[in-house]
């Protein structure tokens, strides 16, 4: 997830949606409570590496695994939140000005054992950032997958990118998406909106940043929701009326990012379908009190 809000609403742009586009939120998989290991299990291991993924999708069972897209030179997707290297690689610069092979001889876990020492792991020293072709052959077709196209606008064709590597992996049979396995979610509605008229079976999910939920008014939700399926508000922008307005509109709503314990619980009883959160194993415990 990123702060900065990138959503431009369809009717600012011009475009007249005459008709609502086609929304099946029967593709959405339903947990009571979703679960989705933000970047894996990154309060534990280095966010978007193997040891996350594997430690949140084999060691606690999280519903979901995250993965954001970034696209290398030559034309790979990759998994990595920042456009730039710097924050967590010993590299430096923007990934598109980098091939995946001047990528792969980055070090994407040291940095973790500086900035987290209670939980540093001498393995952790020299992890790869992975493909999201690796992260599929990984985790398998079964695996579910929810995945956010990230500065879009710099990455022209990443939209198709991602089908292609879907397709490839047999998530996409004739044409359609496997109930449940992938969501697709972005702050640019433009992004969204190209991913509907490449794939219209593809689940989408609108994210929001922080105060957006302040200023919107029903008419600009019901915007959204003629070509999402989901709503991804940052926690703190929700109350337990607007979700409310959230569940009436028809969403699936699944705010970022949710660490600590009460908040869980807060949001849980507000009637979310789910949170982002960096620690999977405490959501799923809070999530099964009873």
């Amino acid at each position: 997830m990123r702060k900065t809000n990138r959503i431009i609403i369809a009717t600012l742009l011009g475009i007249t949606l005459t008709t609502p586009l086609s929304v099946n939120a029967k593709t959405l998989k339903h947990e009571e409570f979703m679960n989705v290991a933000h970047r894996g299990a990154s309060g534990y291991a280095p966010e978007h590496t193997f040891f996350a993924y594997d430690k949140g999708h084999y060691e606690i069972g999280a519903d979901y695994i995250e993965v954001d897209l970034q696209m290398t030179k030559d034309g790979h997707l990759i998994a990595l939140h920042d456009e730039k290297l710097d924050r967590t690689t010993n590299g430096t610069g923007l990934v598109k000005d980098h091939t995946l092979a001047e990528i792969k001889q980055l070090d994407a876990g040291s940095w973790f054992n500086e900035k987290y020492p209670e939980y540093a792991n001498e393995a952790y020293v020299g992890a790869q950032v992975p493909t999201l072709d690796e992260v599929i052959s990984r985790y398998g077709k079964n695996a579910n997958y929810y995945i956010e196209t990230k500065s879009p606008d710099v990455y022209p064709g990443m939209e198709e990118a991602l089908l292609a590597v879907l397709d490839q992996h047999g998530l996409l049979k004739e044409g359609r998406l496997k109930q449940g396995h992938v969501l697709v979610q972005s702050f640019s509605n433009e992004s969204l909106l190209k991913m509907h008229q490449l794939n219209s079976d593809v689940p989408l999910v609108q994210l929001t940043s922080k105060g957006f939920m302040s200023s919107a008014t029903e008419a600009t939700l019901r915007q959204i929701k003629t070509y999402a399926d989901g709503f991804g508000p940052s926690f703190q922008d929700l109350t337990k009326e607007n979700t409310a307005l959230l569940k009436s509109i028809g969403f699936e709503i699944h705010p970022y990012t949710v660490n600590k314990e009460e908040d869980m619980r807060r949001l849980n009883d507000y009637g979310v379908d789910g949170v982002f959160t960096n620690y999977p194993d405490v959501y799923e415990r809070i999530s099964n009190e009873k």
